[in-house]
């Protein structure tokens, strides 16, 4: 990476030690390895999918959000119906706000871009699966040669601040304003009150990575096309956030009025339960919270 932007008039240079090159030559080692955690059982989740029947479903507008509640062993999809359109997605415990989607930990677990068979998972000290994505159309895509994916959990949400930070200008329909909005409509209160429980996001059908040579956040049109989806199993009762994004297909803009924008649906489904009466529903983390506070017995 090119860090000579930080060796500015005035600053002291920064010289590489002799040994250097042997520093950077350690051979890297995955975090959380893949297989140290039991998976969902994805025969069973598609036996579940064969039963589904559509028991609700409501329309996302553009640049704006609305909230929706799934009740645990419920499967809910996000779907494209308009045009390409990207979406971000908040969710809580349905019973206590304080357990949330944990953007940062389901990208340690499972990857800067998440598809069928990874999980959503809640913070601390809860850290339990919230979702599973159960079927993604865009499953194909993979990444392409500019080291982009699908569906991300690195980006944060567009919101006001940085946007007046970066632009000197109040734009009120940011992601993150919209959450607010969409949330404090739920709980009949105003957004300022609410607006921390606002977090980072699941990126629905956004198309992103990290350049090569500065290693920054970038953004390409999204492949999503009217009818592509996808889906999850709510593996706790959910109340949901979705955002249908002012960046559109996020191809160019975000954070104006500028980008072409299109609604989003979110379809609610109840399988048979009897094709789910074998699976493993998560309770919260049995870690004992003393954090080496006392001695153990």
């Amino acid at each position: 990476m090119d860090r000579s932007h930080r060796d500015q008039p005035g600053m002291s240079p920064i010289i590489a030690p002799a040994d250097a090159a042997s520093r950077r030559a350690a051979k890297p080692t995955i975090v959380y390895p893949a297989g140290t955690m039991p998976g969902p059982d994805l025969a069973a989740l598609e036996q579940a999918r064969r039963t589904m029947v559509k028991t609700h479903e409501l329309t996302v507008p553009p640049r704006d959000a609305r909230t929706f509640r799934v009740a645990r062993g419920q499967f809910f999809r996000i779907v494209s119906i308009d045009g390409p359109q990207v979406g971000d997605l908040n969710l809580w415990n349905a019973e206590d706000l304080s357990e949330r989607f944990f953007s940062g930990k389901t990208r340690a677990l499972h990857g800067t871009h998440v598809g069928i068979g990874d999980r959503l998972w809640s913070n601390m000290p809860y850290l339990r699966p919230m979702a599973t994505i159960s079927h993604d159309t865009l499953g194909w895509y993979g990444f392409d040669e500019d080291g982009a994916g699908i569906h991300d959990v690195i980006g944060t949400r567009c919101d006001p601040y940085t946007n007046l930070l970066l632009n000197g200008t109040a734009y009120d329909f940011c992601c993150h304003s919209n959450l607010c909005r969409a949330l404090a409509t739920e709980l009949t209160m105003e957004p300022r009150a609410i607006e921390h429980h606002v977090h980072d996001v699941l990126n629905v059908f956004m198309c992103t990575g990290f350049t090569r040579d500065t290693h920054q956040y970038f953004m390409k049109a999204s492949p999503v096309r009217p009818g592509d989806f996808i889906e999850f199993l709510a593996e706790i009762d959910l109340l949901g956030a979705l955002s249908a994004c002012p960046g559109g297909d996020c191809s160019a803009t975000h954070s104006s009025d500028a980008a072409a924008c299109h609604a989003l649906k979110i379809e609610i489904f109840e399988p048979d339960r009897t094709t789910l009466k074998d699976w493993s529903w998560p309770s919260p983390s049995a870690y004992h919270r003393r954090h080496g506070g006392h001695a153990q017995s």
